[in-house]
C-alpha cells in the first residue's frame, strides 16, 4: 500500500481508518459530480442561455420605459407648439380683421347675406327638382361635410392660398 500523505495524522484504529475512508469517498463522489456539471455542455448552454434571456428581458423593459418617457415628452412639446400655433394664427386672423376697411367689411357681410339668400333659394330648387335617392346621397355628403368641417376649410384656405400665388407669378 502507498504511505498516507504527511499533512494527515494516521488512523489508528480500524474505525478512524472506516471513517478517514468514508470521509475520502464523499469527497471524491462531490469532485466527480462537479466534474461531471462541467462538462455536461448541455446543461451550462441551458443555463447561459436563460442567462441571456433574462438580461434581454430587463433590457427590453428599460427600453420600453425610456421609450413610453420619450413619447409623454415629445407629445407635452407637440401640445405646446400646437397651442402656439393656434394662437398665432388667431392673432393673425385678428390683424388682418383690424387692417380691413370698414366699407370692405360692409360689402362682406352684404355678400355673405346674399350668398346664404342664393344658397337657400338653390337648396329650395334642389328640393323641389332633384330625384329622391340623388337627394339622399347629396344629404350623406353634407353630413359628412359638417362632420369634417376644419379639414374641408384647411383645404379650400390652401386652394385660395395656392390661387393667390399663381396670380402673382402668372
Amino acid at each position: 500500500m502507498t504511505q498516507p500523505p504527511h499533512d494527515e495524522p494516521t488512523a489508528t484504529s480500524t474505525e478512524e481508518l472506516r471513517e478517514q475512508v468514508e470521509q475520502t469517498r464523499t469527497e471524491l463522489g462531490e469532485t466527480v459530480e462537479a466534474l461531471a456539471a462541467k462538462t455536461d455542455v448541455k446543461a451550462r448552454a441551458q443555463e447561459k442561455a436563460a442567462e441571456v434571456k433574462e438580461q434581454a428581458a430587463t433590457k427590453t423593459g428599460e427600453l420600453k420605459e425610456q421609450a413610453a418617457v420619450k413619447a409623454e415628452e415629445l407629445k407635452g412639446q407637440a401640445a405646446l407648439k400646437a397651442e402656439e400655433l393656434k394662437a398665432k394664427a388667431t392673432d393673425l386672423a385678428h390683424q388682418a380683421q383690424n387692417r380691413l376697411p370698414e366699407p370692405v367689411k360692409d360689402k362682406a357681410v352684404q355678400a355673405a347675406g346674399q350668398a346664404r339668400a342664393t344658397a337657400a333659394q338653390a337648396g329650395q330648387l334642389w328640393q323641389e327638382k332633384a330625384p329622391g335617392p340623388i337627394r339622399e346621397k347629396t344629404a350623406q355628403g353634407l353630413l359628412l361635410a359638417r362632420d369634417n368641417r376644419k379639414a374641408l376649410l384647411a383645404a379650400a384656405a390652401a386652394v385660395l392660398v395656392w390661387r393667390a400665388c399663381r396670380r402673382r407669378k402668372g
